[in-house]
């Protein structure tokens, strides 16, 4: 068994096909370098989608309503790509990056999504999504193209709106697969790798959008079909690593990765896991998986990022995963495993990819709508978003001239037989197909009719029953901004896959558990709440009987004591045999607290129900000999939390307005083995001091701040 896969095998797909007129953004925040100094700086989130509301595209929307069946989808974020520079001030076909911001001020939003993507000799291995800058254009690039984006980005009129950047797609992975004299390579990207214009011009990027307070950069990490082979992986972790401290950036500018930008790779794969054998044979060895480690986007997301994290990127990186082409549902979708007779039939036969090859990434054939737009839908993933606008196509099927860069990709001709780069098979592409970045009727006609889940809600491949209702709604703990929920399982004649969250009959979230929580709220505030269950033929339930939650006045959660906790990560390990939380206790009420009333509890994992602890007060303003802590277990144990420290105070009066400075806190197992502190509710990855809804704070034992566990 090959421990590596050939270099010579194909590792691309799906170039992010743009076009001015691009499509709406989502959420996010962008950054800029020199900040004006009216704009006030605000701790960054450890994700930017939870409780955001994503601006909707209205170019786009229109394309799509005007569509038979559009209209069902119309109404979602959908990313704005800055495809050449004329994009920022706006066309004849679709509006400027101002523009866009106003509309989303307009709309109530409070995310914008973009794409970053005219670097200099962009894209190196296709040509229908090469861009208007040539190899050697980086100094145009930096102050034509990224300085103009980051200036309007810092006006203060936008510092309500997060900015979420997708830096830069398809060019970073280009170096590690197409640049070392293999069948795939190319001898644009050669240049590109021995001029660095790539690294230095994403640095670039990174580092003058990440200098923006309400900024959060994802930096383009392909897909399982490119980058997932071993002898991809650790050197593209290694190649974003160095792209990321370059001309100024620091790992401290990215945000995360999006994985499946543009391209139509599985979310999940359910009936073929590459664990799998058949007959004896693992199926790593077909000709469709073809020694990779990964046949899904979820699974390669999580790989992919413990390899980041290995490269010294914040263990706390969150993933993003483009889902808006890659639904496959339709006739075509299979219904359960292939047959055992070999282990291609077995994977041809159960994968709900259906593409010729993974490498063919233009219109392709038989694609649908995936997940809709969710928010931290799985372990590690920030969001499900829609980078690439359904129905805008990926490149022309054939040549036509054009002002905007754009080449001929053969890829996107139906009728070619392939290259080294999908093993020399039929592209998959559909005929007839515009510019990329163009509207393609045909095709989001088409990604409609197969989308999974269905837009109907009826259900496919032949399951036709929608779960359960879910039961037993109902509010648990609110604070000044946030809303717990919980309800009871619902049953499925197959499975459950989650649940959908809806805040006065508005989608705000999904869960895979039985509860949520609903955060960036108003203080004094009622809200109403329903759920769905849904499973993973798109059914979907009926709505949960209604119940209503109102939100506590400002100060955290509990009433008017004014109390909140503060929170900065004192240790980027999650693996060693201490956890080491900074905590502030910050009191904006009107009148001073008694310290020896309050508490602050830290919920983490042991992961040993038996192990004991000790505690430790390395350095405290009030003093150590003031600060009390212990730790207790929580029975039952609740996710992310089997116990919590406890800080209390001897003594002591916290004046209004006051703070109790720095409490520099640390804690061990008695026989001090090793922590798992990837999983704990309140960890963060910010290093620096910021609000902590996961940080809880009472007052003679009533919760005044936070959401528990």
């Amino acid at each position: 068994m090959p421990s590596r896969r050939p270099d010579s095998t194909v590792r691309r797909s799906g170039p992010k096909r743009t076009a001015v007129l691009a499509v709406g953004a989502l959420l996010g925040a962008l950054s800029v370098a020199a900040l004006p100094t009216t704009a006030t700086a605000a701790a960054k989130l450890d994700n930017p989608y939870v409780g955001a509301k994503a601006y909707v595209n209205p170019d786009w929307s229109a394309k799509a309503a005007a569509e038979p069946g559009g209209s069902a989808v119309s109404d979602q974020p959908t990313f704005v790509w800055l495809d050449r520079m004329a994009a920022i001030q706006g066309t004849a076909d679709a509006r400027g990056l101002k523009a866009h911001l106003d509309a989303a001020k307009a709309q109530g939003a409070n995310l914008v999504q973009l794409v970053i993507y005219d670097l200099p000799g962009r894209d190196c291995a296709a040509l229908a999504s090469n861009g208007e800058l040539g190899p050697d254009d980086l100094a145009t690039y930096q102050s034509s193209y990224i300085d103009p984006i980051a200036a309007i980005l810092a006006d203060p009129a936008y510092a309500s709106l997060r900015i979420v950047n997708l830096i830069e797609p398809d060019s970073l992975p280009n170096l590690v697969t197409n640049a070392g004299g293999t069948a795939g390579s190319t001898t644009q990207c050669a240049t590109m790798k021995a001029n660095g214009n790539y690294e230095k011009g994403v640095g670039y990027a990174l580092h003058k959008l990440g200098a923006l307070p309400n900024a959060y950069n994802y930096i383009d990490a392909g897909h399982h079909g490119w980058l997932g082979w071993d002898s991809n992986l650790t050197p593209s972790a290694q190649e974003f690593k160095k792209a990321a401290t370059t001309n100024g950036a620091t790992v401290n500018d990215v945000t995360g990765f999006i994985v499946n930008t543009a391209n139509y790779s599985a979310t999940k794969e359910p009936y073929v896991k590459v664990t799998d054998t058949v007959n004896g044979q693992t199926v790593r060895q077909s000709k469709w998986i073809d020694w990779n480690q990964y046949d899904d986007e979820s699974s390669y997301a999580q790989g992919l990022r413990t390899a980041l994290v290995a490269q010294g990127f914040d263990a706390g990186i969150g993933m993003l995963v483009d889902t808006s082409r890659n639904g496959w549902g339709g006739s075509a979708r299979p219904t359960g495993p292939g047959p055992t007779t070999s282990v291609d039939a077995y994977v041809d036969g159960g994968r709900i990819d259906r593409r010729i090859h993974a490498g063919n990434w233009c219109n392709q054939s038989g694609a649908g709508l995936g997940e809709r737009p969710a928010t931290a839908p799985d372990t590690g993933i920030d969001a499900y978003v829609w980078a690439k606008p359904p129905g805008e196509s990926d490149g022309a099927s054939q040549a036509v001239d054009n002002d905007e860069g754009k080449g001929f990709d053969r890829m996107c001709d139906p009728t070619y037989t392939g290259n080294g780069r999908n093993g020399n098979n039929l592209t998959g592409a559909l005929p007839n197909s515009p510019l990329a970045g163009h509207w393609f009727s045909a095709q989001f006609r088409q990604l409609i009719a197969n989308a999974n889940p269905p837009l109907s809600g009826s259900g496919g491949g032949g399951d036709t029953q929608a779960p359960t209702v879910p039961g037993g709604l109902a509010v648990g703990s609110t604070t000044s901004n946030s809303a717990t929920l919980s309800w009871s399982a619902s049953t499925d004649n197959t499975a459950v896959t989650g649940y959908d969250v809806y805040r006065d009959g508005t989608k705000v979230g999904s869960a895979t558990t039985t509860s949520y929580t609903d955060s960036g709220l108003a203080a004094s505030t009622t809200y109403t709440y329903t759920v769905k269950a849904k499973d993973a033929a798109g059914n979907v339930s009926a709505s949960s009987t209604a119940v209503s939650a109102t939100t506590k006045t400002s100060g955290g959660g509990g009433g008017t004591s004014g109390l909140k906790a503060q929170y900065k990560n004192n240790d980027s390990s999650t693996g060693d045999n201490g956890i080491r939380p900074g905590l502030k206790l910050v009191n904006g009420g009107s009148g001073a607290v008694d310290l020896s009333k309050v508490t602050i509890r830290y919920w983490f994992t042991g992961e040993s129900s038996s192990a004991g602890y000790q505690t430790f007060c390395d350095w405290a303003q009030l003093g150590c000999s003031t600060v009390k802590t212990s730790v207790s277990a929580v029975s039952p144990s609740r996710t992310g939390a089997d116990h919590y420290l406890e800080v209390g105070f001897a003594s002591g009066s916290l004046a209004a307005g006051a703070d109790s400075g720095d409490l520099q806190l640390r804690m061990a197992k008695s026989d001090w083995s090793n922590f798992d502190e990837s999983n704990d509710y309140s960890r963060g990855a910010n290093t620096s001091y910021a609000d902590a809804a996961k940080v809880t704070v009472y007052v003679s034992g009533t919760l005044v701040w936070g959401t528990e566990p």
